[in-house]
């Protein structure tokens, strides 16, 4: 359940935040997971809740955007979210891409006071 370290991580990166900024209390945290992670929406919530518990983050929302994987072909410049396991570019065929979004983790804004 790797569900586990990246609510360790989020919560570490939004507490020194909050403290940085004098920050007493997290009211609400929006978390961005690109596809790429496997994450999942339910385990990171259940892990941020018993987590979270004891710090500036307790009893806070937390809000999680999943992000699809999109590529981009470098020969045409087509994006596209690839289907199944293929990764050619349904435009040209072609199998030269980079990953355009799908990949990222991050918190995206937190609220608190």
């Amino acid at each position: 359940m790797h569900e586990i370290s990246l609510v360790q991580s989020l919560l570490k990166t939004v507490i020194e935040s909050a403290a940085a900024n004098s920050i007493s209390s997290v009211h609400r945290i929006r978390l961005v997971v690109g596809e790429m992670h496997g994450a999942l929406p339910d385990a990171l919530q259940f892990a941020f809740e018993v987590l979270s518990g004891g710090t500036v983050c307790a009893g806070a929302m937390l809000e999680v955007e999943k992000r699809p994987l999109v590529l981009r072909c470098s020969p045409c410049g087509q994006e596209f979210g690839p289907e199944g396991i293929s990764r050619r570019c349904p435009a040209c065929g072609g199998s030269s891409v980079v990953l355009v979004s799908g990949d990222e983790m991050c918190v995206d804004c937190y609220e608190g006071d």
